[in-house]
């Protein structure tokens, strides 16, 4: 009985592992991505999720803006394995890495902080205690001529120790809006 004590406890531990089973890495669900929707959810393990919002036109700086917001529970941190939102032709090449104009950071239940971003994406994300969850938002802008249609990917995330892919969200030009915007 002693002998196999150890194994049974091997056996109990390996039961305990991660469960997560990851949602559409991509979100475009039809080949011409006519659908268009304002904002797009994506979760990763422990309660964490990660956003995207439609585009914002640039007049001043010229190109557009896009918002990418991360939501953290209460005692979880995220680290990012890259350190590029990358901007490509739909599930193709690289057009171009989205510079990060600034971060801010929110506990639900407090204003918000700005967070200064100087050379592009922070290293790790940590929620604060004071509150059941923290929100960081990404202000991004692409200023390169953007194709009909292109796909944008947060960096892949470290979470518990384990790497994460996260979701690649879709955006098209609708003709009718005369603008940029997600689709499905």
């Amino acid at each position: 009985m002693r002998k196999a004590a150890p194994f049974a406890l091997l056996f109990i531990l390996a039961g305990c592992g991660d469960t997560y089973t990851p949602g559409p890495l991509y979100q475009a669900t039809s080949p011409d991505c006519s659908t268009p929707v304002d904002a797009d959810t994506f979760e990763l393990p422990r309660g964490v999720t990660v956003a995207a919002t439609t585009v914002l036109p640039q007049p001043a700086e010229g190109g557009i803006e896009i918002g990418v917001n991360y939501m953290l529970p209460r005692t979880t941190q995220v680290k990012f394995a890259t350190a590029h939102f990358q901007v490509s032709q739909p599930k193709g090449a690289l057009i171009e890495n989205a510079t990060v104009l600034s971060v801010y950071q929110r506990p639900t239940n407090a204003r918000a902080e700005m967070v200064e971003i100087v050379n592009g994406v922070p290293l790790a994300l940590f929620s604060v205690g004071t509150s059941d969850d923290t929100q960081f938002r990404y202000r991004l802008i692409i200023k390169g001529k953007l194709p009909q249609r292109f796909d944008l990917t947060p960096p892949d995330v470290i979470i518990g120790g384990k790497r994460y892919v996260s979701r690649t969200f879709t955006y098209r030009w609708f003709e009718d809006k005369q603008a940029f915007g997600m689709c499905h």
